[in-house]
C-alpha cells in the first residue's frame, strides 16, 4: 500500500479530509494540531514526499531560509540552529547554515548574494559590522534578521542580549563570593560581543570598588578553547610578589574551559584557588567538570524569535521592524561554589 510516490490527493483521501485542509495541515498554515497529526500520520503511512521543486516554482518561493555565523563550530551557534529550525519547520522552511567570515566585508559580501534568489531570508549573527554591512543589510533583496548588536538600525528587525549586565552578573556573583583579585578573559575588543563585554567588566568592577592592582584583562585571539588556554596562562601567572588572581571572568564557556585547563597546569584548584565563570550557558559547559558557572544570554530563546520575526517579515514585509531583547541569567555551578583562598597577599593582581 505504501509508495514513495504517493501523491497529495492519495494523502487527503486517506486523512479522510480535504485536499486543502491537507495542504495547510502539511504546510503548517491554519490547520489545527488535531488536523496536522492526523494528516501526517497519514503521509507518513503512504511514504508521500512533497514536490518541494513544484511548489517553489508555483509559489516562486524556495522555502528555504540561511543562517550565517562566523564559525558554525560554536556550540552557541547549534544551539540556535536547532531552535531556528523547530519554529520554521512546521512553516514547510527549510534552514540552510552559511559562513559569513569572520570580518564585515566578507559578510557584506553573503548578504549581497542573497539577490540571486536561492533563499527567501536571511538571519545572520555578525562577528563584526560597520556601515557598509549596514547599508547592504538595509537594501538586501530579502528578509534579513540581525541576532547581535551589530547594528543600530531601527528598520532592520533583531533580537539582541545584554551580555555587557551578564559580565556584571558574575564579576558580583564571584564578588559575593569573596574572591577578590579578578581577571577578564576576553574575546577580541574589535568584534561586537569582545567590545560589550569588555564594557561590562570595567563597569561592574568600577561598581564594586576593585583598585586598579586587583584587576587584570587578557584578550584572547579568538573565542575558542585554545585560545582561551594560551591567554589564560599569562592572566594566571604570579605576580612579581607571588600573588594570583582568584577568580576569572571568560567572555564564553569556551574561553573559560580554556581557563580551567590552564589553572589545572599551574597546579591550581577550581574554584579553590580560583574560580572561573563562563557565558553563554553553553551544553559543553554544563558537562564539563567543573560545570561551568555561566551567564545564559538566552541562547535558544534568541533564535527562536528571530525564526518568528522571519516568519512575520515573510508574512508582512511593510510591518515596523522588530527589536527584541533577551535578558542575561547567571547560573551558578560548581566553577565558582568552593571556598576563596584566604592566605594568598592583597597585593598585585597577577
Amino acid at each position: 500500500m505504501t509508495s514513495s510516490r504517493a501523491t497529495l490527493i492519495e494523502v487527503a483521501r486517506h486523512a479522510g479530509v480535504s485536499l486543502a485542509s491537507t495542504s495547510r495541515a502539511l504546510h503548517g498554515t491554519g490547520a489545527s494540531p488535531a488536523m496536522v497529526e492526523r494528516v501526517r500520520a497519514a503521509a507518513e503511512e503512504l511514504g508521500y514526499s512533497p514536490d518541494v521543486t513544484g511548489r517553489s516554482l508555483r509559489m516562486k518561493k524556495t522555502f528555504q531560509v540561511a543562517f550565517a555565523v562566523a564559525d558554525i563550530g560554536n556550540p552557541v551557534y547549534v544551539e540556535m540552529l536547532t531552535a531556528i529550525h523547530e519554529v520554521l519547520a512546521p512553516h514547510g522552511y527549510r534552514v540552510v547554515v552559511m559562513t559569513t567570515g569572520d570580518t564585515a566585508e566578507s559578510t557584506a559580501e553573503l548578504v549581497r548574494g542573497l539577490g540571486s534568489g536561492f533563499v527567501d531570508a536571511l538571519v545572520i549573527s555578525p562577528l563584526r559590522a560597520d556601515d557598509a554591512l549596514v547599508a547592504e543589510i538595509r537594501r538586501a533583496p530579502v528578509p534579513v534578521v540581525v541576532i547581535g548588536r551589530a547594528l543600530d538600525a531601527e528598520s532592520v528587525d533583531s533580537v539582541s542580549t545584554d551580555s555587557a549586565g551578564g559580565i556584571g552578573q558574575a564579576v558580583h556573583h564571584l564578588v559575593a563570593a569573596g574572591r577578590r583579585r579578578i581577571g577578564f578573559l576576553n574575546g577580541p575588543l574589535d568584534t561586537t560581543p569582545g567590545a560589550a563585554r569588555q564594557r561590562g567588566f570595567d563597569a561592574a568592577t568600577g561598581a564594586d570598588g576593585f583598585p586598579a592592582e586587583r584587576v587584570a584583562v587578557e584578550v584572547a585571539e579568538d573565542f575558542t578553547v585554545a585560545a582561551g588556554l594560551r591567554a589564560a596562562r599569562t592572566l594566571l601567572a604570579p605576580a612579581a610578589d607571588g600573588s594570583r588572581l582568584d577568580a576569572v571572568v571568560a567572555a564564553n564557556d569556551l574561553l573559560a574551559i580554556g581557563a580551567v585547563r590552564a589553572a589545572r597546569e599551574a597546579g591550581l584548584a577550581v574554584p579553590g584557588d580560583v574560580a572561573v565563570t563562563g557565558m553563554d550557558d553553553t551544553e559543553l559547559g554544563r558537562v564539563y567538570e567543573p560545570r561551568l558557572t555561566s551567564v545564559s544570554l538566552g541562547t535558544a530563546e534568541r533564535g527562536a524569535a528571530a525564526a518568528r520575526a522571519v516568519l512575520a517579515r515573510l508574512d508582512d514585509d511593510a510591518a515596523p521592524a522588530q527589536h527584541v531583547v533577551i535578558g542575561p541569567r547567571l547560573l551558578v555551578r560548581d566553577s565558582t561554589t568552593g571556598a576563596a583562598p584566604t592566605t594568598a597577599p592583597e597585593g598585585s593582581a597577577r
